[in-house]
């Protein structure tokens, strides 16, 4: 029952062939079964989840059958989650139990969603590989030496090896892009404002978006649904009316025009992945689309520009842990500059500081001309190069990485782990939505493509990735260690 889509099950809990109760203990044990040896989640919060699922069998008994009603998922453990810890995947906040829910988390479980727990992540969302967790690394369920990308690694992890029917993550470079390539999965980046991001614990507040990830994009565009619109307790929320994304899912790819960037198909790009993409492209193609060679030629900008911004970000976002208002304090400290000095040094990882330090410089007197206002002025640039396109185009297709899922370890230079987001950073910058899904293999290992369109056109990505995945079964297929799950 667990290997089905969050659709089928909303069917299977609606006719009555399964209870709430039943399909969430049934999650609750294949966790319990090989969540060791995956490490997707943080918390399981077993006695919730059962709760939260009784009462939704309670509802469905007095006549409430809604879509998400009973279904049970995970949240990335960014989102604040009202009684359960939200640790961020740090030392900084391993001890810290939200007393509020995030907004994101306050629809889906107003839909009647099932909250099981939350998933591991890269610590405070800085990495694409989620070997930066206080908690250790979580691995691919495709391969157990191979990481599931990051920072949203563990909720991607989770849908892929059946730990979950569908989890939030965020999405600040390629976040839910990623790891969805590498875990074989369906997620989308929202535009930015299109999700709120109250009680979204921030990482760089002008990139952060939360989204779906899930087994399709049919299953995605119920979570978005559920999860889109405007909330006046987040002054970057957008009020512009939501769509159904249901609805337009089955509409015809006749006469749209999808561009194919030549920047994002250069010698670094693994020539396996082009031609899995170059065949995604004839694919769409026979639906009804229409190819177009396009140049996004500030796209090469979108890497250094984003590693100037975020770590700025990061840097003012990450003050308040100072071991006075909340989080990890030391122990002992000698006076105040010490208690703050070994909270920090203590609290944090290697690659939060790293990044800190990046963005403080950045942000320094003597240098914020030179490096973060010139990266916002590249930030527009690239923003213009997006908007050039769509007069021309009406989406972008392209690799959502460059290569598979890489070994756990591997990536020892940081520099080398920032490349893996190249192809998704532009879309952060821009603000733009986009959307990976599961594209084809190499060596057994997933390849996503990536799927870009402009402002608040989430129902057109959903509706080329839906077609293009009624016409596939790479997102059918099941990782070994999924394969026997009733």
């Amino acid at each position: 029952m667990i290997e089905k889509t969050v659709s089928e099950l909303a069917r299977a809990l609606s006719t009555g062939s399964v209870s709430s109760v039943e399909l969430t203990q049934a999650f609750i044990d294949r966790i319990t079964s090989i969540d060791t040896q995956q490490n997707s989640y943080i918390t399981v919060d077993e006695e919730t989840a059962l709760r939260q699922a009784r009462q939704a069998d309670d509802a469905r008994s007095r006549g409430t059958d809604t879509l998400l009603l009973g279904i049970p998922i995970a949240h990335k453990d960014l989102f604040c989650t009202q009684g359960t810890k939200t640790t961020c995947g740090s030392k900084m906040l391993k001890d810290f139990v939200s007393p509020y829910d995030a907004t994101v988390v306050a629809r889906l479980k107003d839909s009647g969603a099932v909250t099981l727990g939350k998933t591991n992540c890269d610590e405070f969302a800085m990495g694409s590989s989620t070997e930066n967790s206080f908690f250790g690394p979580t691995r691919n369920p495709w391969g157990q030496n191979r990481v599931p990308g990051g920072s949203s690694g563990g909720s991607a992890s989770a849908v892929a090896a059946g730990l979950c029917a569908m989890a939030t993550g965020t999405d600040t470079g390629g976040s839910i892009r990623q790891p969805a390539s590498f875990c074989g999965v369906t997620g989308l980046k929202p535009t930015y404002g299109r999700v709120s991001r109250w009680g979204m614990i921030a990482y760089a507040s002008s990139l952060d978006v939360g989204g779906p990830l899930a087994k399709t994009a049919h299953d995605a565009a119920i979570m978005l649904n559920a999860i889109a619109g405007h909330d006046p307790k987040d002054s970057t929320s957008v009020s512009i009316s939501t769509e159904d994304y249901t609805q337009s899912l089955d509409a015809p790819l006749t006469n749209l025009r999808i561009g194919l960037p030549r920047q994002y198909f250069s010698k670094d790009l693994d020539p396996r992945v082009a031609t899995i993409i170059q065949e995604t492209a004839r694919d769409l193609e026979k639906l009804g689309a229409t190819l177009v060679d396009i140049d996004l030629q500030k796209s090469t900008l979108s890497l250094p520009a984003y590693y100037v911004i975020a770590p700025a970000e990061a840097s003012t976002n990450l003050s308040r842990y100072d071991g006075v208002r909340y989080g990890y304090r030391c122990d002992d400290p000698l006076d105040l500059e010490d208690m703050y000095t070994r909270s920090r040094t203590e609290g944090f990882g290697n690659e939060v500081k790293r990044r800190i330090m990046i963005g403080t410089y950045a942000l320094c007197a003597g240098y914020y001309d030179a490096y973060y206002k010139k990266a916002q002025k590249i930030r527009r640039l690239v923003k213009q190069d997006f908007d050039n396109a769509f007069q021309n185009v009406d989406v972008i297709l392209s690799p959502t990485s460059p290569f598979t899922a890489f070994e756990l370890g591997a990536k020892k230079d940081p520099v080398s782990m920032y490349l893996e987001d190249v192809y998704t950073l532009g879309v952060n910058l821009a603000g733009i939505p986009g959307i990976s899904v599961p594209a084809g293999f190499i060596d057994g290992l997933p390849i996503g493509a990536q799927l870009i369109a402009p402002d608040f056109k989430e129902g057109l990505l959903l509706n080329i990735a839906h077609q293009y995945q009624q016409n596939s079964d790479w997102h059918k297929q099941k990782p070994s260690i999924s394969k026997g799950v009733k």
